[in-house]
Formats: C-alpha cells, sequence, structure tokens
C-alpha cells in the first residue's frame, strides 16, 4: 500500500489543490493589477485632460454616453441577433423625459401645472433617470412585439422607420399642444445633484477647480461600470445564453424548448432601457434637447459602433464606440493641414466623414468580424 502510495506521488507531485492554488497565485493577481490599473487610469484620465482644455474632457464624457448606447444596442443586435437601425429613438426618449420633468417648459405651458409647482417642475435625477430606463423599456417592448416575425432587412427597414417615426413626431409635438417646443428645442434642463453637489458649478477642491464636465465624467463612468456589470452578468446567464441561440437559429432554439417571442421582447426592452438612460444624462450634461441631436446618422453611427468593434463582444463593442467617438476630434488635426495643402478646395466637414470612412472600410476589409470580436470569431478567424 505505501509502494502504492508513493507510485502516484511520483506520478503527480502536485496535488490537485495545490495545482490550483499555483494557478490562482499566477493568474488572479495579473488580472486584477490590470483591471485596477485600468481603473485607476480612467479615474485620473480627466485630471490629466482637463489642463489641455475641458474640450478634451467633454469629449471623454461624450465617449462614455456612446459606450452606454452602444452596450444598450449590443444587446438587440449582438446576443439577440435582432437589427436595430432605430435605437436611437429611445434615446431621445430618455433626453425629452428628463427635459419635461427638469426644466421649466411644463410650468410655462400648462396653467395648473404651474398652479401645483409655482417655482416649476424640476424632479431630482434619482427619479427622472429610473422612469426613463422604465418608459424606453415599455417602449422598446411596445415596437418590439408587432416585428417578432420579422427578420433581417426586414427588421432592419421597420426599425428604420420606427425611429424616423419617433423623430418627426417630437419635431412635431408643439401644437395644438406644445409637448416637446418643437423644432426649438427644450431647456434650460437642470444640472445633476449628487448629495448636495451641483454638477454643472466647478467644485474648489483644496485650492484645485475640478471642472464641471470633469463631475459629469466620473458620474458617466459609473453608470458605464454599472452597465458593463449588467451586460457581463446577462451574457452569462441563460437568458443570455437563450438569446444567442435564437440569434443563431432561431427555428433550433424554438424546438428545444425556447421561448423565442418572449425573450425577444425582452432584449428589446432591456437595450432599451440603456438607451433611455444614456438619453436622461445627455439631456442633464447638455442641458438643452432639439429633434437634431436624434437623427438616423446617430442611429447608423450606433449600429456602426457595435460592428465596428466586434458584434456579441462586449470589450469589442466599448472599443469600437470610444474610436468612433474620438476618431472624428482625433482627425481634425489632419484635415486642417489637408485643406492647407490644397488651398482651401478640400472642405473639412466633407474631408472628416471621408476618411473615417475609409479607416472603417479598410478594418472591416483587414478585420471582418470586428477589431475584437468575440472569442469563437477570433478561433475561426484564425483557423482560415
Amino acid at each position: 500500500m505505501k509502494n502504492t502510495q508513493e507510485a502516484v506521488a511520483m506520478q503527480n507531485p502536485d496535488p490537485p489543490t495545490a495545482r490550483r492554488g499555483i494557478g490562482r497565485l499566477r493568474l488572479d493577481p495579473e488580472g486584477r493589477g490590470t483591471r485596477r490599473a485600468l481603473l485607476v487610469g480612467l479615474l485620473l484620465l480627466p485630471l490629466l485632460l482637463q489642463p489641455m482644455g475641458t474640450h478634451w474632457v467633454r469629449i471623454a464624457d461624450t465617449c462614455l454616453l456612446y459606450v452606454m448606447l452602444a452596450l444598450g444596442a449590443n444587446v438587440v443586435m449582438g446576443h439577440a441577433g435582432l437589427l436595430d437601425l432605430g435605437y436611437v429613438a429611445f434615446y431621445a426618449c430618455g433626453a425629452y423625459l428628463f427635459a419635461l420633468l427638469a426644466s421649466p417648459h411644463l410650468s410655462e405651458h400648462f396653467a395648473w401645472i404651474a398652479a401645483a409647482f409655482p417655482l416649476g417642475l424640476h424632479a431630482p435625477w434619482w427619479i427622472v433617470v429610473p422612469l426613463s430606463a422604465m418608459l424606453a423599456a415599455l417602449l422598446g417592448t411596445l415596437f418590439g412585439a408587432p416585428t417578432l416575425k420579422l427578420r433581417g432587412d426586414y427588421l432592419a427597414i421597420v426599425t428604420l422607420g420606427f425611429g424616423e417615426i419617433v423623430r418627426l413626431l417630437i419635431a412635431n409635438l408643439s401644437h395644438p399642444i406644445n409637448i416637446t417646443n418643437g423644432a426649438k428645442g427644450m431647456g434650460p434642463n437642470d444640472s445633476i445633484r449628487v448629495f448636495g453637489l451641483d454638477l454643472g458649478q466647478p467644485l474648489n477642491l483644496g485650492g484645485v477647480q475640478i471642472a464641471s464636465v470633469t463631475l459629469y465624467y466620473y458620474l458617466f463612468l459609473a453608470l458605464v461600470l454599472l452597465t458593463v456589470t449588467i451586460c457581463h452578468r446577462l451574457q452569462h446567464s441563460r437568458i443570455g445564453r437563450a438569446w444567442m441561440a435564437i440569434r443563431d437559429d432561431e427555428a433550433v432554439a424554438q424546438a428545444m424548448g425556447i421561448d423565442c417571442r418572449n425573450l425577444k421582447l425582452l432584449a428589446f426592452g432591456i437595450g432599451a432601457s440603456f438607451g433611455g438612460v444614456a438619453g436622461a444624462m445627455f439631456g442633464a450634461f447638455q442641458g438643452f434637447v432639439s429633434p437634431e441631436a436624434f437623427g438616423l446618422q446617430e442611429s447608423v453611427l450606433i449600429v456602426a459602433m457595435v460592428v465596428f468593434g466586434g458584434i456579441g463582444h462586449i470589450p469589442g463593442v466599448i472599443l469600437g464606440a470610444l474610436l468612433l467617438t474620438a476618431l472624428p476630434e482625433v482627425l481634425r488635426y489632419v484635415a486642417g493641414p489637408l485643406q492647407s495643402m490644397t488651398d482651401g478646395r478640400l472642405d473639412a466637414g466633407i474631408l472628416r466623414p471621408l476618411l473615417i470612412s475609409l479607416a472603417m472600410i479598410a478594418t472591416m476589409l483587414v478585420r471582418p468580424h470586428g477589431l475584437w470580436p468575440a472569442p469563437a470569431q477570433g478561433k475561426s478567424l484564425r483557423g482560415r
């Protein structure tokens, strides 16, 4: 018996528990260290950009807003496989709800609201933001119900029309009852207050002034981290696996007992709720909303972020949103010299979209599944 145990020990010098412990020592600290370094970098980023001007911090804020939008669209398109070209409608829904509840518009145009709220209807953000998420989720569910039997190009056309209907409805709801103030837009919207701190005003901390855009950056960063956590949990849950089964083959998924109808509606609702939250943050950050901010170009840009980064892969979607939001600003430094070299013959307004399009085309030719595709797609690409 003793000889047998010695032989086994010689064949397996490290017991399983020891090997698992060594694996933890080798892998976990490295991963945690990378995440901690990334988090520290994100926290310090606005403080490093602020000396160069608030313009770059504002770009960082916009990047975070588009990350939230792209992650919400990825739930619908990347996980459930439903092509949604009208996602910007939920973005507009959140922005206008914030403008209605956090601006003097309703009190100025409705006498009974002015009588009930003499100082104006100024709802706090911690009420408006959940309401924006719920309203957008309800709108997404109602919108998804009649499109459940549509697929591919037909679904894309219907969602495209839905987005345009919402934009036109917002632009024309100024008469006979002025609800959205039409093409003039709505504002000024209240800034967000967190524990008595007004994010719309600069903060003096130990003799150092922190700009308003920097304060908004930290709020947006917290919401992005929360969104990433929710999306990650959803992706690895039973619901997420069912969405991916529907995306890969709906007929087989239905034959396996998956309730495709309700899961599609759930995808529309959850994805729309992220768009509603991002819209509410946009309304607070800009202080003004108008229909021009929610046109077809915004929907196409959101879809491009998801596809360009890597559809269905959360890190890839984040990368695509960051690049396509920051790239136009970076190309200002390229379009300017090219315009001067041609004596102004090349308009910067045309040249920048052209350079962005060329960069996207070149990238998609080299990486057809996106810059950072899902691991399964990456393996299939390497196998070719």
